[in-house]
């Protein structure tokens, strides 16, 4: 598959703005695509969570001049037109509005004993296909402090899955099975990847209040057999503007070793026991794509600065079970980094994964 993310420094409110940032990285991703040598063919794009509007909002006050309509605002009409553009698949993240329905409103009185609401609003995740036509609208299920105060919390973590289009047949793409549920090797490989999307905390506890271990979002990835997760982010950092202002092409280490720590269901081997081996180099079991944002944005109505921790990637679970007549007592896990942009820089991560990763690291488990 051939993903790129775009890492954007958004300002806050300033949605005309960012849209030209961004149409200004849809220029040179058009020119890196035409100059690589393998043809113009893009499988993904991926922005940030609420990607034109910026995300540090104190409240629905100053969010609402911001929200959009669903599947109908500048974040989804940019998104068609640049999936129609590139021939590719889109994912932006927006801050969304809708009218609520009979069924919302006994659905959240039953859940809070709220009143009833004229409108819905949530933080989500449009994905579109290249003819433009909606695959998702994905609404984040785990809500942050920031977002708490005016979004309502999505259905699920099951609501963002689906099978996702590729522009060009993949090593990690789904394999027809036969009635037995065995993959049929008689039959071509469909054009497409079991693919689930999630929004920055969906990867941490539910409130943090959640056990630790229990990693719900990276549970249900793997129950549902997605090959591909794609998270569209707005991820802090704990770094000071003193020591971000030095890693504009340095990656915030700490955070990316979080990301993948929330992955752990993912590390564990498939049901079975052990495994044997043909001795052939494995292909990732899973890829997973962080698409955050960097820079900072200042706080309003009191509350703090907002530093993002950049660090977008694409990475590769691939399982190494222990082979039959090993000596070794554990598993091992290979992670499979094949970029990945710095802390503070405004740019693009363009990777495809069916080439050689740039890193490889381990855990043994």
């Amino acid at each position: 598959m051939r993903i790129a993310t775009f890492q954007l420094r958004s300002r806050l409110a300033d949605v005309e703005g960012n849209i030209r940032k961004a149409d200004a990285l849809v220029g040179k991703l058009d020119r890196m695509l035409q100059g690589n040598g393998k043809g113009k063919n893009l499988d993904l794009l991926v922005l940030p969570e609420m990607a034109f509007s910026g995300y540090n909002f104190p409240s629905l006050k100053a969010v609402r001049p911001y929200l959009e309509p669903s599947e109908a605002g500048p974040s989804a009409r940019w998104a068609r037109t640049v999936a129609q553009k590139l021939g590719s698949v889109v994912a932006v993240g927006y801050p969304e509005i809708c009218p609520s329905t009979l069924q919302d409103n006994l659905s959240l009185h039953a859940k809070t004993g709220e009143d009833v609401q004229d409108e819905r609003r949530f933080n989500s995740l449009i994905v579109v296909k290249e003819s433009g036509e909606t695959l998702v609208n994905y609404r984040k299920h785990h809500l942050y402090y920031t977002d708490d105060p005016w979004a309502h919390e999505g259905e699920s973590h099951e609501s963002g899955f689906f099978s996702m289009p590729l522009s060009t047949p993949s090593k990690q793409q789904s394999i027809p099975k036969d009635d037995s549920g065995d993959a049929n090797v008689g039959c071509s490989p469909k054009n497409e990847i079991p693919t689930t999307v999630g929004i920055c905390m969906d990867i941490n506890p539910y409130k943090f209040i959640a056990s630790y271990s229990a990693c719900e979002f990276a549970t249900h990835a793997r129950t549902s057999g997605a090959k591909l997760v794609v998270l569209s982010m707005a991820w802090l950092t704990l770094l000071s503007s003193k020591e971000l202002s030095t890693m504009t092409d340095k990656p915030d280490m700490d955070t990316f070793q979080y990301w993948i720590s929330r992955f752990a269901p993912l590390f564990l081997p498939d049901e079975g026991g052990v495994e044997d081996s043909s001795g052939e180099v494995a292909e990732p079991q899973v890829i997973i794509v962080f698409a955050n944002r960097a820079g900072e944005e200042e706080g309003q109505e009191g509350k703090d600065t907002a530093r993002y921790a950049g660090s977008s990637c694409v990475v590769g679970i691939r399982r190494c079970p222990r082979k039959v007549g090993d000596d070794d007592d554990g598993n091992r896990v290979e992670i499979l980094i094949w970029d990945m942009l710095g802390a503070t820089e405004e740019g693009i991560c363009l990777v495809d994964t069916d080439s050689t990763p740039r890193m490889v690291g381990s855990v043994k488990i």
